[in-house]
């Protein structure tokens, strides 16, 4: 597992604080709050991992922290993103906020790309916007940065189009505009998801290269424990749209403390694993209909009537370690590897 930047980077202070944020859709009584109260940290030079099932709340945490909550009320107790308080920031530091300090990287790059201007106008319409910077100079700066996300001989290829690379060739195209303005936040919102295991593998050590060369903080919000595993410092798992475990990416990956983290453990395929693989039974709920007391509890084998009636609060378990579960000395006693 890659480990942050140096202990100096670490130490520098937080990239993200979210406290109490929570996310509302709808109106008067059709409103559904579908965030509850997340409190997330980034550190600059840290891999943070957001974990969970496609509908956990994933992506509308990280757009909350963008700023790109449209149709919705955000609202929390505490939420700075790259040094600026987006509870008292106008719209103009909230627009040059996103890229000047904080990027986000989506994973369909063939939508997110212009299809009618060049991988190079299209770095160099943003260096220009945002640094007011000569052509010429955007022109040099757009060749560094596709050569430093590994795009084969970039100043040839950077007069290219889109449709003219490969997806993961794309994704890197994606993640060089990501950096282009030195953010020091990056929140990548499924890098990895349509490209295939080889690929993914290298956007992977890209993302932890640029880290180590740019000290840069990383959000990776993702369903894929295997993505995880390879390079999380720290993760968060979330379902039913509220944080239930954190911790140390080891340590919560090698003895989980909730039943919804060991149930995707034990999801996951193995070489080594004879018996038949498991899956998690049902469904996730949706935000109109969680069940009372813990959300997951009509999926978990271990739910006894308290879980049903109560919801568990995340509470320490250990040094820097929290889950909000009611069993948690009987899920850390369960071998689920």
């Amino acid at each position: 597992m890659t480990t942050s930047v140096d202990n100096d980077s670490a130490a520098a202070g937080p990239v993200l604080e979210v406290a109490g944020l929570r996310v509302r859709v709808g109106s008067g009584t059709r409103a559904v709050e579908i965030v509850h109260g997340i409190d997330l940290t980034v550190r600059r030079g840290e891999f943070v991992a957001l974990l969970g099932e496609s509908g956990s709340g994933k992506s509308v945490t990280a757009r909350a922290v963008m700023g790109l909550i449209d149709e919705g009320t955000v609202t929390a107790e505490r939420l700075v993103a790259g040094g600026v308080d987006l509870l008292t920031c106008s719209d103009e530091e909230r627009r040059r906020m996103r890229g000047d300090r904080v990027s986000l990287v989506l994973q369909d790059a063939l939508s997110a790309l212009n299809p009618v201007l060049s991988i190079g106008d299209q770095i160099i319409d943003l260096l220009r916007a945002h640094r007011g910077i000569s052509r010429k100079e955007a022109h040099a700066r757009a060749v560094e940065l596709l050569g430093l996300v590994g795009i084969p001989s970039p100043s040839r290829r950077v007069a290219d189009y889109p449709h003219q690379f490969s997806g993961g060739m794309r994704q890197r195209i994606l993640i060089a505009m990501a950096i282009a303005l030195d953010p020091v936040l990056l929140i990548a919102d499924e890098p990895t998801t349509a490209l295939d295991v080889t690929v993914q593998a290298q956007i992977l050590d890209l993302f932890a290269s640029l880290r180590d060369r740019l000290g840069m903080g990383i959000l990776l919000i993702t369903h894929d424990l295997g993505v995880v595993m390879e390079v999380a410092d720290r993760l968060a798992v979330m379902y039913a749209g509220r944080i239930v475990e954190a911790g140390d990416g080891d340590t919560v990956l090698e003895h989980p403390a909730h039943p919804y983290t060991a149930a995707l453990l034990r999801s996951m395929p193995a070489a080594t694993r004879t018996e038949r693989m498991y899956a998690i039974p049902g469904s996730p709920p949706t935000p109109a209909q969680t069940p009372s007391g813990c959300a997951f509890h009509p999926r978990c084998p271990l739910a006894i009537d308290r879980c049903r009636e109560s919801r568990p609060e995340l509470q320490a378990i250990g040094s820097g370690r929290s889950a909000a579960c009611f069993r948690t000395e009987e899920v850390l006693r369960v071998d689920v590897h």
